[in-house]
């Protein structure tokens, strides 16, 4: 990042800077051209899809978690 990008944005609010962050990484999402998946997040993602093929009861399902997020329970 270049020194005067960079002092635009120290200059910004917390609120402002937040969405500045948003606005990013919407267009990062809809970019065309998308940043290469590193190796070991490949890894782990196979690592976790190979523990759920082998056991697809265990854990817990989203409305689960979310209700003990926020102390449904």
């Amino acid at each position: 990042m270049n020194a005067a990008l960079a002092s635009e944005i120290s200059r910004l609010t917390p609120a402002e800077k937040l969405q500045l962050v948003e606005e990013l990484w919407d267009e990062l999402a809809a970019s065309e051209d998308r940043l290469p998946l590193p190796h070991w997040h490949e890894q782990l993602l196979a690592e976790d899809q190979a523990k759920y093929q082998a056991n697809p009861t265990e854990g817990s399902d989203w409305s689960e978690v979310k209700s003990r997020i926020l102390g449904d329970s």
